[in-house]
């Protein structure tokens, strides 16, 4: 295939994990995306075209995002530990039938839980967060489910209220994580959100965060940097295009 042919080319960097992050494979994914060809040979792909075609209109997450997520999911988290999808902050629901989608196909017993308000942001910290309450309130959870359910995507499962009160009770089900993608805008949803997904990560598992490099999310940004690279300890596996990280379960 010639997706395997041109990420192989990145085997001249060793496969080795260092503070959290596979040189080789950052580099695949993000190089190989921006500079390297991949967006025209993942394109061309009739399971991420079908993805994308379902998605369509339903996400504001950037193409490249996307395809970054595809091959996550088409390539690497086939060779972890079997485990979930989780979504933090779905809005109309794109990016989490994209997921699904691929999942059906590529990681047949994987589920995809998607949360959210689907009443538009919280309170909001006004010393951090530039969006406001309210802000991407323009969606409907009853057809967003009438629709997965006609597109037979099975897998895939919306759940409404805050963070704080549904996702323990997801995590319970899921118990173990390949991938969370982390799509919050504002600082105190993503930290919640990583600090919960921490201890059920498979080893090596990924952690995509959609926001911290947007420009009206530096309250984002700042909980990435405080919160996951000086207090972790962690380095993104991919700055481009989006940060990526990679997280093991403690002992």
């Amino acid at each position: 295939m010639a997706i395997q042919k041109l990420l192989a080319q990145y085997a001249r960097v060793p496969s080795e994990t260092r503070f959290g992050r596979n040189m080789r494979d950052g580099y695949a994914r993000g190089h190989g995306i921006g500079f390297g060809g991949l967006q025209a040979l993942i394109r061309a792909e009739p399971d991420y075209r079908e993805a994308v075609r379902l998605a369509e209109s339903r996400t504001v997450c950037a193409e490249t995002r996307l395809m970054n997520i595809y091959l996550l999911i088409r390539f690497y988290i086939p060779k972890l530990s079997p485990g979930h999808i989780i979504e933090f902050g779905c809005y109309q629901g794109g990016s989490a039938i994209f997921m699904a989608s691929l999942a059906k196909r590529h990681l047949p017993y994987t589920r995809v839980w998607g949360l959210d308000t689907f009443e538009g942001m919280p309170e909001t910290d006004r010393k951090v967060d530039w969006h406001e309450r309210g802000n991407f309130k323009d969606t409907d959870l009853a057809r967003l489910s009438a629709y997965t359910r006609a597109a037979g995507l099975t897998n895939l499962s919306f759940v409404k209220g805050l963070f704080e009160r549904t996702t323990d009770v997801v995590l319970a089900e899921a118990r173990n994580l390949v991938l969370a993608h982390i799509d919050c805008d504002i600082q105190s949803a993503l930290l919640y959100a990583w600090s919960r997904v921490k201890p059920h990560m498979v080893p090596g598992g990924y952690v995509a965060f959609d926001d911290a490099t947007e420009s009206s999310c530096l309250g984002a940004t700042e909980a990435v940097e405080r919160g996951i690279i000086q207090k972790d300890g962690l380095c993104s596996e991919q700055i481009y295009p989006h940060y990526v990280f990679r997280y093991s379960p403690l002992p």
